[in-house]
């Protein structure tokens, strides 16, 4: 076992107004420069940032030569407060977990001089030399507006049909939805959840054809989500695939703006799933996938027959893990993909291995020429930008310790992080070849405070790229987290404890809470400032020696760690949190390990219901929130992957979910719920509840009106903060009592 103080911290906290700011600033989401965009020559950057860490409001802004400007407030164009938006944009926003309202999102053309978005359902486009914005008529509620590379039309989503205008507001509608189950250039349900595909249309390079996807929602299955604080208000349905069941039927369709269409035609029966798409310069291409998902293949498209060609073909005996911003193809047209072997996932372009192995590709970012921009870990606790060009192999951009994406044109490349001070963007100029950290091999061996420390100290000096910080307006967290970093037991697990400030060592005993997600898709134990940190800071300032830990099906460690949790998504992740639990009682004298609390939302809120269920010896309170109780009600593509198919694998299923096993429970269990959860639907909760009952195990529910997957109401926030406290201290304090 080892460890490191990662900040060394003496700040005081104010722990007390935590909860309060946490709510305000959306998890300090507030404020912080995202969704970059650079112009083809590097000059500019455009991006969306509200005005302080507590306002709500998306806004516009263009960055060059050294200075920012502000290009569109929607407070000036549609006032102050936020009208209705349409349903699908709500939807949108849903799968995205967006947080802010105003300028949420756009898109521009390709010299990145005319960018369109959408306000309240309304269509607003805007010169980037200066120009005022202006509204663009449009036929109806306007939905993911996108300009055409030329910049002369934009096109847009309108009552699930597909429209393209030009600036002076002549519509043509290029596709009309056949009926309320169809729709056009949109993502379904399993696209934008769990494949993270939130689009259903790509323009083509001439500007005259867009490909577009077709959906057709009329075999799956409706579920009805209704208000039960407002008995007045209609239930809606839900189109909604779960385990098991039918998908969407999903085509895609080449439409030229003269009205003309060609379907493209794949074996849509052997690979149902529509992956991601796009339009190049060599022509249209799809990656689509089997239902098994151990098959990827990737097609071209001949654009004036729809007839598709099978270009590459990945298969694994789990499944194939998606990875963003695949497929792409060069400017020769390599295919840009990723590769499994060993324990490494490689970047190959051409079918050529071009990282090395322990580096784990985690997303391209984007493809310009022959350079590939993407991110990449070589040590589990960091995530950086790496760029690979011919010649001169791959090196990395980003340096400061931190979790990064990025996106880069021109010999610019725009940084965005969570570092140990929080988020952090920057530029970085004159990134071509032959600039920065390469070393040839692929690696790079220093890690100091260069890029992403918010300082351009080291602009100019040798072998160093000029770095130009942007402005971040976020809320500074009124508890500082000190995380103390740790490799535990035999599987080294990485984890990080956080101890009240206030503590010190021999000092007494303190109670313990495990702080997981543990999950798929995300990592919580970093070398970075996130809001799960401030969270897990926050409730150590409450007394407690809080522990989280990634254990195997976490991303980044290597494809085995993650595919560790085929066929049983339970097992494995609760041992590596009782294991961790028992290595750092072992190493910590001052850990209480007979007064023990779990809670966590999600998968993390599953593994807490879970600890209390399968290990009451250990874990003596739990808070799970939003818990998938039983796995087959979750969707097909997110729970099939692990768990395969719940009539050719019931058994998966049985093991992995907490229902049927409610009989167990013999400690304090609060549950809760967002009843207009439409991800996480609330019946795993009130079906788990009632086992609970009607096995005799008391136990308690917040059931949370309104309330989605993600909770967005700035008091809920708080409180349930205050309310996770107050269950889990009043529990281990009558275990105490008791003896």
């Amino acid at each position: 076992m080892s460890s490191t103080d990662s900040t060394g911290s003496t700040d005081p906290t104010n722990s007390a107004a935590f909860p309060g700011q946490f709510a305000r600033s959306r998890r300090f989401s507030l404020g912080v420069p995202r969704h970059f965009t650079v112009s083809p020559d590097g000059s500019r950057v455009l991006f969306v940032r509200t005005v302080s860490g507590t306002d709500p409001v998306g806004r516009l802004w263009q960055y060059e030569d050294g200075a920012e400007r502000l290009v569109a407030d929607p407070a000036l164009l549609v006032g102050a407060g936020t009208g209705p938006v349409p349903e699908e944009e709500r939807l949108l926003r849903e799968r995205a977990r967006e947080r802010s309202v105003g300028v949420v999102s756009y898109a521009t053309d390709d010299a990145a001089r005319l960018v369109a978005f959408a306000l309240s359902g309304a269509l607003w486009a805007v010169r980037t030399d200066g120009g005022v914005p202006f509204s663009v008529p449009a036929a109806g509620p306007v939905v993911d507006p996108r300009p055409s590379p030329d910049g002369r039309h934009i096109a847009y989503v309108s009552r699930r049909s597909f429209h393209v205008v030009d600036l002076t507001g002549a519509d043509r509608q290029l596709a009309r939805a056949e009926g309320p189950e169809i729709s056009y250039g949109l993502a379904e349900y399993v696209a934008a959840e769990s494949m993270h595909r939130l689009r259903g249309y790509w323009w083509a390079p001439d500007s005259r054809h867009v490909l577009v996807a077709r959906v057709d929602t009329g075999p799956v299955e409706r579920r009805y989500l209704g208000d039960p604080a407002d008995p007045t208000k209609r239930p809606q349905a839900i189109p909604y695939p779960a385990a098991g069941t039918p998908n969407a039927e999903v085509t895609l369709q080449l439409l030229s703006l003269e009205g003309e269409r060609v379907d493209v035609d794949w074996d849509r029966k052997a690979y149902e799933y529509l992956v991601d798409a796009g339009w190049d310069a060599h022509g249209p291409f799809l990656a689509v996938q089997s239902r098994d998902q151990r098959i990827v293949r990737t097609l071209s498209v001949h654009p004036a027959t729809g007839a598709t060609e099978v270009l590459h073909e990945r298969t694994d005996p789990a499944w194939v893990e998606l990875i963003d911003g695949t497929p792409a193809r060069t400017a020769s047209g390599a295919l840009v993909l990723p590769e499994d072997d060993g324990d490494t996932r490689y970047l190959t372009v051409g079918g050529r291995r071009v990282t090395p192995e322990g580096l784990q590709l985690c997303a391209v970012l984007g493809v310009e020429g022959e350079r590939v921009l993407f991110t990449a870990s070589e040590d589990p606790l960091e995530t950086h930008v790496w760029c690979h060009e011919p010649g001169h192999g791959s090196r990395r951009l980003s340096r400061g310790p931190g979790r990064y994406t990025g996106v880069g044109r021109g010999g610019t490349v725009v940084l965005a992080g969570v570092t140990p001070r929080g988020n952090e963007a920057g530029v970085l100029r004159g990134t071509e070849s032959g600039t920065g950290t390469s070393t040839g091999t692929g690696r790079s061996t220093g890690t100091g405070s260069g890029w992403g420390s918010g300082s351009a100290g080291e602009a100019g000096s040798a072998g160093v790229v000029p770095y130009e910080p942007l402005v971040s307006l976020a809320e500074e967290p009124s508890v500082t987290p000190r995380p103390l970093h740790l490799t535990l037991g035999e599987r080294q697990l990485h984890g990080a404890l956080f101890l009240p400030s206030w503590h010190r060592a021999g000092a007494g005993k303190l109670p313990v809470l495990l702080d997981p997600y543990g999950g798929p898709a995300m990592q919580l134990v970093g070398r970075a400032r996130g809001w799960f940190t401030c969270v897990s800071q926050w409730f150590a300032e409450q007394g407690f020696a809080v522990l989280v830990v990634d254990g195997r099906g976490t991303p980044n460690r290597g494809p085995a760690w993650e595919k560790a949790i085929h066929g049983d998504q339970l097992t494995p992740a609760l041992e590596d949190q009782v294991d961790a639990l028992r290595a750092a009682g072992e190493r910590f004298g001052d850990l209480d390990l007979t007064r023990v609390a779990i809670r966590g939302w999600s998968f993390g809120g599953f593994l807490a219901a879970a600890a209390v269920l399968h290990h009451p010896d250990l874990f003596h309170a739990a808070v799970a929130g939003a818990p998938p109780t039983d796995q087959r009600l979750y969707d097909t593509h997110w729970k099939e992957r692990f768990l395969g198919h719940p009539e050719e694998q019931p058994e998966n299923y049985v093991r992995s979910s907490l229902i049927g096993h409610g009989h167990l429970l013999r400690r304090p269990l609060l549950l809760v719920h967002g009843l207009a959860d439409d991800n996480v639907a609330a019946a795993h909760t009130l079906r788990f509840s009632a086992e609970l009952l009607a096995a005799g195990k008391p136990h308690s529910v917040l059931p949370l009106p309104g309330a989605t997957h993600l909770p967005a109401g700035d008091a809920v926030n708080e409180q349930l903060l205050h309310f996770q406290r107050d269950f889990l201290l009043d529990a281990l304090k009558r275990r105490a009592d008791e003896g």
